[in-house]
């Protein structure tokens, strides 16, 4: 019987500027996430070493065992916390590789959670570790709605009313997409500070679709969909999402998805 279970909740970008370099040379942010209450599934049971068996959609895209993030976050807490402690780790990968949507992050912050619960841990060492993870790491651990600057692991909740329970249907063309590569287009120009998220842009369109064209295609579809009232790119991409007026919008929108899209109707935490 499995002992423990964790959802890795896919990540969106309400709104993303780009505002400088940091000297540790990665990108200076400005960003509001929110989180759905879907995603990847991870389950654990208590073992003598630390292991990891993938299923899903898309387990074949994940990268090596001794690469993946699920594996690393492990052995880092494992190590924070000064235990020898196993555990017998399966993911259920669902969420889209290379996509936007938090990927390894969402993975990564999902496994420190459930480690913390099954090896009655400090949450402490978990806040400790996320941070080399990677920069989404942090914000993922909380996995809620929040304010990212830095290098998007400055954070601040924020007020969930307007996001909180909102419908939202997510779309992608199916083609992964390097976040080096489309943060290497940036321009280098501080894209200015973000306030309202409803009235922000994502700084990397244009990056990401000079990449990938389809973006545009995914946009426009969003777009034309009846109670659709807000239309993005989650961070580098591919993944385009729209907010809802109502569950019922949504589900209409959904099943007219074209099918060689992967997509995901769901609501905001």
């Amino acid at each position: 019987m499995i002992s423990h279970r964790e959802i890795a909740a896919a990540k969106l970008n309400l709104a993303l500027h780009i505002r400088g370099k940091l000297p540790d040379g990665r990108h200076r942010i400005e960003t509001v996430f929110a989180f759905c209450n879907d995603g990847d599934r991870l389950t654990a049971d208590l073992a003598d070493t630390l292991s990891l068996s993938t299923s899903g959609l898309f387990a074949r895209e994940l990268p090596p065992n001794e690469d993946n993030l699920v594996l690393r976050a492990a052995q880092a807490l494992q190590g924070a916390a000064g235990i020898a402690d196993g555990a017998a780790i399966h993911l259920d990968k669902r969420l889209p590789v290379a996509s936007g949507i938090g990927g390894g992050s969402v993975d990564a912050a999902a496994t420190l959670r459930l480690l913390t619960s099954m090896w009655h841990l400090d949450p402490r060492h978990a806040t400790d570790v996320a941070p080399a993870l990677g920069s989404d790491v942090p914000a993922c651990l909380i996995s809620l709605a929040a304010r990212g600057e830095g290098a998007g692991d400055e954070l601040a909740l924020v007020d969930p009313s307007g996001i909180s329970g909102v419908p939202v249907l997510l779309a992608n063309p199916r083609v992964a997409l390097s976040t080096a590569k489309v943060f290497g287009l940036w321009n280098g120009i501080d894209q200015g500070p973000l306030g309202d998220w409803r009235k922000g842009h994502n700084g990397l369109d244009s990056a990401a679709t000079a990449l990938v064209p389809q973006i545009e295609t995914v946009l426009a579809w969003l777009q034309a969909q009846p109670g659709a009232n807000f239309v993005r790119l989650s961070g580098s991409g591919a993944t385009c999402f729209a907010l809802f007026d109502s569950d019922e919008q949504r589900d209409r929108a959904t099943e007219a998805v074209p099918r060689e899209w992967w997509h995901l109707a769901t609501s905001l935490r």
